[in-house]
């Protein structure tokens, strides 16, 4: 179960830090696997702007980037920019964009390098604008990483990608499912004395119109607790597209990558509340839906 220290705190008010709660956590029998600190492991990346990106010279599916790495340090450059020449193979690599920028001498986690200034087809590189396998946050390597626009060039890169809190790891065993939540964490915080459970009331909304699709549970007798609930809402008038920014920080933080608004906002609750949530496309299902248990040799569908 993972969480962010800022996501913890959204449920549980208190001034304790990451090391404090860790302690907390363990003497109250939830083991911590782990606290990383992102920021310090990817404190030598930074915010960085393409200014150019012409075609290089010598390769058609190279480009020759001038980088704005932020304001010069020199006291006699003031209002000076750091401007960085990067040879980058990305195919969304253009001017304007807002990058994540490495280097010389910057060790890459997801290459296992540490880069040097380099000739790359008669042409010189010094440093990489790195994807999000060159950082170890996902496997996507098609392109670069896309930072927001307001992203300040020169600023640490973790915060620009969300990853400025440190990111806590319980190991839950199958008894305490009642932690599989960051709101059960808070609770089970608070319950020791570390900190007060804000309200997490959420208020109901009224449906106000009938549901095409049934939900119902399929399970012989004496496997009913397997699934208690099984329930669904029709949603009507939803358009799907990229999920807010704030959403696709979070999720990348705890190592889920942001696939789409509707996809998003179930990995959030599933992990924010422990209800486990599912999206359909109700005009693409045929009949109702159903609960029950795997079949004999029955595999997940797509594998």
């Amino acid at each position: 179960m993972k969480f962010t220290l800022s996501w913890l705190k959204e449920h549980l008010d208190t001034v304790a830090g990451a090391d404090e709660i860790a302690e907390k956590l363990t003497n109250i029998g939830l083991e911590v696997e782990s606290v990383e600190d992102k920021a310090k492991k990817l404190a030598a990346f930074t915010v960085g702007r393409v200014v150019s990106a012409e075609k290089h010279p010598n390769a058609d599916k190279l480009q020759v980037c001038m980088v704005d790495t932020g304001p010069a340090s020199s006291s006699e450059a003031v209002g000076q920019r750091n401007m960085v020449q990067v040879v980058c193979g990305a195919p969304n690599a253009r001017e304007g964009l807002k990058i994540v920028f490495a280097p010389p001498e910057t060790y890459i986690p997801g290459s296992k390098m540490t880069l040097k200034v380099a000739k790359i087809r008669g042409v010189e590189s010094r440093g990489m604008i790195c994807s999000m396998r060159e950082l170890e946050l996902s496997d996507e390597h098609e392109g670069i990483i896309e930072l927001p626009a307001y992203a300040e060039a020169g600023a640490p890169a973790a915060a620009a990608l969300g990853l400025g809190d440190p990111v806590i790891d319980v190991s839950l065993t199958p008894n305490r499912g009642d932690c599989t939540s960051v709101f059960g964490i808070a609770r089970d915080l608070a319950a020791a004395g570390l900190g007060r459970l804000k309200d997490a009331s959420v208020a109901n909304v009224q449906g106000k119109f009938s549901c095409p699709i049934k939900t119902g549970l399929e399970f012989p007798a004496g496997k009913e607790s397997a699934c208690p609930i099984f329930a669904g809402r029709y949603v009507r008038g939803v358009k799907n597209g990229p999920s807010p920014e704030w959403l696709q920080k979070r999720l990348r933080a705890i190592g889920l990558r942001p696939i789409s608004a509707l996809v998003d906002v179930t990995n959030f609750v599933s992990h924010d509340r422990g209800r486990p949530l599912h999206v359909f496309d109700a005009k693409k299902l045929s009949g109702n839906l159903r609960a029950r248990p795997a079949r004999p040799g029955e595999k997940p569908r797509g594998r």
